[in-house]
């Protein structure tokens, strides 16, 4: 793979101009076929399987008219105050905007408060119920309308108007959160790199990479039912890895720029690192993700295979359009004119990096720094133990939205049971008495505890299924509610065993309750698949039984630390107030799934990018804390970079106000905090330092049977080198200077040596005729011992004499 990705880097390169306007008529042709499609849609949640959803299924044929799977809204009324509903004024108000409900575009049915005993004891608040004939993503913006405007007639006569339910249109989400993203993200490389063009250059591709994620998500409208949460998450995730595997491949060929390649070269020999790292990495993140297809929950299969389809563009972006867009750059991607001091201190080998004296502190300290990093984690994962999960509802909508309010009228004047109903359905078509059946269940909820109002039985026009109605007295997402529907299912058995007719719970408080089990029951063999992935996978690229091991739990430490972060937080209230939650709650059930899987994914590159360095160096003869500290060398301040970006990002979405993304964006970031800087660059680099060579030992046996995928590039390496013989001296570029460990270490362009002496730019007659391989000849001539401003004779004799022992051997003619 490794000799494979060399030549496509140097392909692209070459013909940067085809690659990049290939990309162009990729994006367009993209673009045009999005601005066509349907859309996303909400995402409703459906399990097939169920037991809610066997009862949806059986009232869109028995009762169509019930429309079981449309949208809802709940509209509640509420009286001024010192008045009721009941007066004559009031009660008109609300019959008028009962009767606008009624016209409205895609109702199927309208329930009136008054007649059906809609309003509360003390006469001032009442609600009523309006069912959509469509789904929540189909409601059109007509409906939509007619809601607006019957909000602001009754408040117009002095009413208090709000709505709920699923048919409400939500307020268009804040950008925010992306903008703050990308701003740090540039500030980070900017500081990384010291280089506006090196910085800018992963934006770049990361931004047209994520527009043809995006833009391919919307085309494939046209003939899937994506929720709109997919484009969401692609969104997210594909800026994350986009800029992840850009700054990675772009730190390597500067690396490689600085030990004496020519650009082109250069390109080549990072795109077969490099390259071969996001590969892998890219790949654990696609099957991660894939995975939360075998769930079986629609909206979770296409939220993971829209993110792993963003993630795959992410890494051809990497592979393709980013060494084109390098070889536009040239040699300028090397001008560090942002450089601190210190930063240029050492780019002259002059002192040590942060991230080397961290790693010296951890190899001299492994057993201390061990200890106390799993014991913090261990600490931090306790609260785990309390986990409560539940699917949202409107009661963690911002405060002051419709939603909200709406909830809390309802609660107020019925109770919180009142916002989530039940529907019972009890199927008699095998009974001989379907009658007698349905009025045995409406005697057994009347008697239940936990009841607040039971509706009484309604038939189909067989007349042998019946529709019955219960509100609990507790709020949708409590623990008594879920043991009421549990306890309602219990008498179905016996319903059964008495009568010969089935009995079902529904509606959308039943449906979470069911989708929350089925994602709980979930959670542990989803985690074991992840894991087991992981220990292929790695095992594969770093040909060891220790690392895979190491990076499994690691993995464990980092998703239990983090649940526990946010059931201290959400469900136990612990820093509200600093996180802007207003009320504490089950954490939701969708994040636990989603979170394993992204952060599987992330930790995964983390672990590539920086242990594929460390065997890089060891497999070239370093020992193994030499390793460790050389592959911080090179890679730890990519990844404490990518890593603060990331936080950075997911941080961003702490400033929303609504409960779900505040949760996901506290998740996000401590899950990437602890993988990162506490897993990935204390606990490995301990670990291994205590191992030693056994890090690296594999079984001769299944040595022997693992393909070897060369992910640190070793075949190259050796192969590139045989066309070079033992005496040519090693080419070096103008300003770089041995380091203490024995890697090259440049100096910017145009700065002094550390002897003081500057560099002689090449005459710019002379490297006009051949731009990129000026500055090769210039390497050639340095390593010769020549001078930059020799004659022209004696440069071109001296170039000549040389070039063909320094011919790449993997170079096509």
């Amino acid at each position: 793979m490794a000799t494979f990705l060399y030549r496509l880097g140097r392909l692209a390169f070459r013909r940067r101009r085809v690659v990049v306007m290939l990309w162009v008529a990729v994006l367009a042709a993209i673009g045009i076929g999005a601005m066509t499609a349907p859309g996303t849609s909400s995402g409703a949640l459906s399990v097939p399987g169920t037991q809610s959803q066997r009862a949806i299924d059986l009232l869109q044929k028995e009762f169509p008219q019930a429309s079981a799977d449309g949208a809802t809204a709940r509209v509640v009324f509420e009286a001024p105050s010192g008045q009721q509903l009941t007066s004559a004024a009031n009660k008109a108000e609300v019959e008028s905007l009962v009767a606008k409900l009624e016209k409205s575009p895609q109702v199927s049915g309208v329930t009136d408060p008054f007649s059906s005993g809609l309003v509360s004891r003390s006469g001032t608040i009442a609600y009523t119920q309006v069912s959509y004939k469509v789904a929540q993503a189909d409601v059109s913006g007509a409906a939509h309308a007619v809601q607006t405007e019957v909000v602001a007639q009754g408040e117009k006569a002095g009413l208090k108007v709000s709505l709920g339910g699923n048919a409400v249109e939500n307020k268009a989400t804040s950008k925010a959160a992306e903008l703050i993203g990308v701003g740090v993200a540039a500030v980070v490389l900017v500081i990384t790199f010291g280089s506006m063009i090196a910085a800018g250059l992963p934006l770049l591709t990361a931004i047209l990479g994520v527009a043809a994620a995006v833009l391919s998500v919307t085309l494939a409208t046209h003939f899937f039912d994506l929720a709109s949460s997919s484009t969401t998450l692609a969104l997210m995730l594909g800026l994350a890895v986009a800029i992840d595997y850009a700054l990675f491949i772009v730190s390597r060929y500067r690396n490689e720029i600085r030990d004496g390649h020519d650009p082109e070269e250069a390109c080549g020999r990072a795109l077969g690192t490099a390259g071969s790292a996001v590969v892998f990495a890219g790949l654990t993140v696609i099957v991660a993700l894939s995975g939360l297809s075998v769930i079986g929950i629609g909206m979770l299969t296409s939220m993971g295979l829209a993110s792993a389809f963003a993630v795959a563009v992410a890494v051809i972006i990497a592979l393709t359009l980013l060494p084109a867009v390098v070889g536009f750059a040239g040699p300028r991607i090397m001008n560090g004119t942002l450089h601190t001091r210190r930063m240029k201190a050492l780019e002259r080998g002059e002192g040590e990096s942060m991230g080397v004296r961290w790693a010296r502190f951890v190899t001299r300290n492994p057993v201390k720094v061990l200890a106390v990093s799993v014991a913090g984690l261990a600490l931090l994962a306790i609260p785990t133990m309390s986990l409560k999960m539940a699917l949202n509802d409107d009661s963690g909508k911002p405060p002051g939205s419709t939603q909200r309010i709406a909830y809390d009228t309802l609660s107020k004047g019925f109770g919180p049971g009142f916002n989530g109903p039940l529907t019972v359905v009890v199927d008699a078509r095998g009974s001989d008495d379907p009658k007698a059946a349905a009025q045995d269940t409406y005697t057994m909820l009347s008697k239940l505890d936990d009841v607040a109002a039971v509706r009484p039985p309604s038939f189909n026009q067989a007349g042998d299924v019946a529709l019955l109605g219960a509100v609990p007295k507790s709020a949708p997402t409590s623990e008594a509610t879920k043991d009421l529907v549990g306890e309602i299912r219990d008498h179905g058995t016996a319903l059964h065993q008495e009568s010969g007719a089935d009995l079902m719970v529904t509606g959308l408080t039943a449906v979470n309750i069911d989708v929350s089990t089925k994602l709980s029951d979930a959670l542990i063999p989803y985690l074991a698949i992840v894991v087991g992935l992981a220990l292929i996978l790695l095992l594969l690229v770093f040909r060891s039984i220790v690392i895979p091991l190491k990076a499994a739990l690691g993995f464990l430490l980092s998703v239990v630390s983090t649940l526990g972060v946010l059931v201290a937080v959400f469900q136990w209230g612990w820093l509200k107030d600093v996180f802007g939650v207003d009320q504490t709650g089950p954490i939701v059930s969708l994040l636990p799934i989603v979170l394993i899987g992204v952060v599987f994914g992330l930790a995964m590159d983390y672990e590539v990018f920086l242990v594929s360095r460390m065997r890089e160096e060891y497999v070239h003869g370093a020992e193994p804390t030499q390793a460790i500290v050389g592959g911080f060398r090179h890679s730890g301040r990519v990844v404490t970079a990518a890593a603060v970006i990331m936080v950075s990002v997911f941080s961003g979405f702490l400033l929303d106000d609504e409960a779900l993304i505040k949760s996901i964006g506290l998740g996000l970031a401590a899950a990437v905090f602890f993988d990162a800087f506490v897993v990935r660059m204390t606990i490995v680099p301990a670990v291994m330092a205590l191992l030693g060579h056994r890090s690296w030992t594999l079984p001769k046996w299944l040595d022997r049977i693992l393909p070897d995928v060369d992910v640190e590039g070793e075949k190259l390496r050796h192969a590139l080198e045989a066309g070079q013989p033992d005496s040519a001296p090693e080419p070096v570029l103008a300003g770089v200077t041995a380091g203490s460990d024995g890697h090259r270490i440049p100096h910017t362009f145009g700065e002094p040596h550390s002897s003081g002496a500057t560099d002689t730019p090449v005459p710019a007659r002379q490297a006009a005729p051949e731009k990129t391989r000026g500055l090769s000849r210039l390497k050639q001539r340095l390593a010769l011992g020549g001078d930059a401003t020799a004659p022209a004779d004696s440069q071109k004799s001296q170039a000549s004499a040389r070039r063909k022992p320094l011919r790449n051997p993997l170079r096509r003619s």
